[in-house]
């Protein structure tokens, strides 16, 4: 198992390289570059896109076309060129792109990813300014969702076709086809004074006196916090797992070596966990990564903007938009490097549910 897991830990980098290169390469192609976005908020548009969509009055449009040859950046006509050549040098664009890539490549292995464009702050410091919310989300989603999940799903399997398991299915299907930024909109409504119930805080992650609480004050005020957006966040993956654990679970109660241990009268608790668990979880722990990244990240964004939270979703979102690459970039990195390191931990967890498995043997 040690030789598959150096194994896996040297994939890390060609993955990465190829992650980095690919997104390298596409943003070169993208219009509105950070040069461009410093031009218009210098000359106070404050955003480069109003260039593109033909905004300017009459008299820019007549300074923009005396001057067509004098820069590549639409913005940037009738500027001096001393200015445009100074911003490229600034932001590292006066170099070719392999040679940016290069060095961008040669700081991340020596995780120096830099200072933002715009927030004269470093990416590092920016991270780990809004990772509290991130984590918060991702963990507690992902926990409750396991922990609500597997047993339900369990439970339906054993009562399949009964009552219980017609009615939490469409329970189930219901919350699946909700989006979760629907159900966070209506649990806002509901309680946190939209129109109902004032229970929940409607933003934020803490109080404005959270400093002066107990320790058991922030603890009651912390979740008091978080109650709703963990739940928004939780819905899809808690109806997706539910249905995951059930049809697994089937599909092993139907196998010869259950009907089998019955017939030895084995009691039917440890037929269940001692027999079919193990085989069982193998696919819902398949599942893991992709439910913890997903979680993680993909939804952050959506929930973070309703419940008024600063986390890595809406900071890579607004890196983008402001082309603030180093931010980026640099959040790219760490997103692709915690889920390559997740998919290694799910194999572990394969190990430590059934030892029968052995990758190294199976490579071989």
């Amino acid at each position: 198992m040690g030789a598959y897991i150096v194994r896996r830990l040297l994939l890390i980098i060609p993955t990465l390289l190829g992650i980095m290169l690919i997104n390298f390469a596409l943003v070169q192609f993208v219009p509105g570059g950070p040069v461009e976005q410093a031009i218009a908020r210098a000359q106070g548009g404050g955003d480069v896109f109003g260039g593109f969509a033909g905004t300017n009055n009459d008299a820019g449009a007549d300074e923009l076309s005396t001057t067509t040859n004098e820069s590549e950046y639409i913005g940037a006509r009738g500027l001096p060129p001393e200015f445009i050549a100074e911003l490229e040098k600034e932001f590292g664009f006066d170099k070719p792109p392999v040679e940016r890539f290069l060095n961008m490549l040669w700081n991340y292995a020596r995780f120096d990813f830099g200072e933002s464009y715009f927030r004269s702050i470093s990416v590092i410091d920016l991270i780990k300014e809004k990772l509290p919310v991130s984590i918060t989300l991702g963990l507690w989603s992902t926990l409750i969702a396991y922990l609500v999940s597997i047993p339900l799903g369990i439970r339906k399997a054993v009562k399949d076709g009964t009552s219980f398991d017609t009615w939490t299915s469409g329970a189930i299907i219901a919350a699946y086809a909700i989006p979760g930024f629907l159900f966070a909109i209506l649990l806002l409504v509901l309680f946190a004074g939209g129109s109902y119930w004032q229970i929940f805080p409607l933003r934020g992650l803490t109080s404005d006196n959270f400093d002066q609480l107990s320790p058991l004050g922030k603890v009651a005020d912390y979740f008091w916090h978080i109650t709703l957006p963990v739940l928004a966040s939780t819905i899809s993956a808690f109806a997706t797992l539910t249905l995951l654990t059930k049809n697994s679970f089937l599909d092993e109660i139907k196998k010869q070596y259950v009907i089998t241990a019955r017939a030895k009268g084995l009691a039917e608790r440890r037929v269940l966990y001692g027999h079919v668990f193990r085989n069982a979880m193998l696919i819902v722990i398949a599942g893991f990564p992709a439910v913890f990244i997903g979680v993680f990240f993909g939804g952050s964004l959506i929930i973070e903007t309703i419940f008024s939270l600063d986390g890595l979703g809406r900071l890579g979102f607004e890196a983008a938009v402001a082309r603030d690459y180093p931010v980026v970039f640099g959040t790219l990195f760490i997103f692709g490097l915690i889920g390559l390191i997740v998919g290694i931990l799910s194999d572990l967890m394969y190990v430590l549910v059934d030892p029968r498995i052995d990758f190294e043997r199976r490579e071989g």
